[in-house]
C-alpha cells in the first residue's frame, strides 16, 4: 500500500469514528461504539475483521488475544 492510499484510508477511518461520536456521543460502553463503528465501516465500504484471533507467546506462556477490529490483515490497520 502506497502512503497515499495509506492516508486517505486512515482519514477514512477516522471519519467514520468520528461519524459514530457525534450521532452517539459519550458515555456508552465500548461494546456500542464497537458495533456502530462495524456498522459505519460497511455503510462506508471498508473491509474489516472483528475480533480476530492472535495468539501471544510471552516467555513460553501462550495467550489467546482477540484484536478488537482489524483491516487487511496486521500489515495495514489494527484498530
Amino acid at each position: 500500500m502506497v502512503k497515499r492510499e495509506f492516508s486517505e484510508l486512515s482519514n477514512r477511518i477516522i471519519g467514520c469514528a468520528i461519524e459514530v461520536h457525534k450521532v452517539l456521543g459519550p458515555g456508552l460502553l465500548e461494546s456500542a461504539y464497537k458495533q456502530c463503528l462495524c456498522h459505519e465501516f460497511r455503510l462506508n465500504d471498508i473491509g474489516f475483521e472483528a475480533e480476530k484471533p492472535l495468539p501471544i507467546e510471552y516467555k513460553g506462556f501462550l495467550i489467546n488475544f482477540n484484536v478488537k477490529l482489524l483491516r487487511d490483515g496486521l500489515k495495514s490497520f489494527v484498530l
